[in-house]
């Protein structure tokens, strides 16, 4: 069933709004219909559990931007 929506006329909060349902429901249907690839989510699996166990390190954002930076 094609949806027609007015962009235009929408306040920026309610096409945020807009974005997170439509996201949500994404997500669900990734889920339930295998549309994520069995190799993404053990790798998500092996980062998190490298969180767990405190083997994972981070930068905060100005760190990380200036090490990109410096690729480029």
């Amino acid at each position: 069933m094609p949806l027609s929506l007015d962009y235009d006329q929408m306040a920026i909060s309610e096409k945020f709004i807009l974005l997170e349902e439509l996201w949500q429901s994404m997500c669900f249907d990734a889920n339930q219909k295998g549309f994520t690839p069995e190799w993404h989510l053990e790798v998500l699996n092996q980062r998190e559990d490298s969180i767990q166990k405190a083997k994972s390190t981070f930068s905060d954002l100005d760190d990380a931007k200036s090490r990109l930076q410096k690729l480029v």
